[in-house]
């Protein structure tokens, strides 16, 4: 870990729209984040807690780039764009990706394992030595690489999510999220729906991800025992502004 900071935040804030009368009635603005302020380093693994409804879910939104929101985010020393084009969109893919809660309705439901993972790198034209298409053969090789690096082995590419146990398809997710290298992962609640044993084994896994590829990570959860085990810092969320 590096004193420097891989994402850094400042005066963000974020509010809903709605109108709870209807399609005609009165807007109401309901506000969700009030002037957050956040640093992670480079190789650091930040813990986020709070009650449901807090804003931690909106807060990793803005941070993907999903949602509006008023303030700063710098993400590897760039400046995030507010609505970014295309380019800064491609851009960010390389910088910061997510795991979600549900690994399931992360992934495909008709494409094998090995089509999931490779759906990046041909997006992407990636992994390309000369700066033209990558082709099949490195391709694979990468899926390999990928599946050997979050415990699984090269059988599981011809599978579809379906077959897979609840830990092995959040393998793969955090493998999809791993693909195209980022600085950082987002992880909105990656444990809470597994089993106590597979949770570990996938915390487990973020550890050594962290160590081995310098990862940093802001992992979202709304349970204290998880983030003291796992992170090297906590900032707990209250009413859309941490304390």
């Amino acid at each position: 870990m590096t004193d420097a900071p891989y994402l850094s935040i400042r005066n963000l804030s974020n509010a809903y729209v709605t109108r709870p009368f209807g399609l005609f009635g009165k807007k109401e603005v309901k506000p969700v984040l009030n002037n957050v302020d956040l640093e992670i380093s480079q190789g650091e693994i930040f813990g986020l807690v709070g009650e449901s409804g807090c804003g931690k879910t909106t807060l990793a939104k803005c941070i993907l780039g999903l949602i509006d929101y008023e303030g700063e985010i710098i993400v590897n020393g760039r400046k995030r764009g507010k609505k970014p084009t295309p380019r800064e969109r491609r851009e960010s893919a390389f910088e910061v990706q997510a795991v979600f809660q549900n690994p399931g309705a992360s992934l495909n439901p008709v494409k094998s394992v090995g089509w999931i993972l490779e759906e990046p790198l041909r997006v992407h034209g990636l992994p390309s030595v000369h700066g033209g298409q990558g082709s099949a053969a490195e391709r694979q090789k990468r899926v390999d690489e990928m599946l050997d690096m979050v415990g699984l082995d090269a059988s599981h590419k011809k599978r579809k999510p379906r077959e897979l146990s609840s830990g092995q398809k959040q393998r793969v997710a955090i493998a999809a999220a791993l693909m195209l290298k980022p600085g950082l992962i987002v992880a909105d609640e990656p444990v809470s729906a597994l089993d106590v044993s597979v949770a570990a084994q996938i915390l487990n896994l973020f550890r050594d991800l962290n160590k081995r590829l310098g990862l940093s990570l802001l992992f979202i959860s709304h349970n204290m025992e998880v983030v003291n085990y796992l992170c090297d810092r906590v900032a707990v969320m209250e009413r859309g502004s941490i304390k």
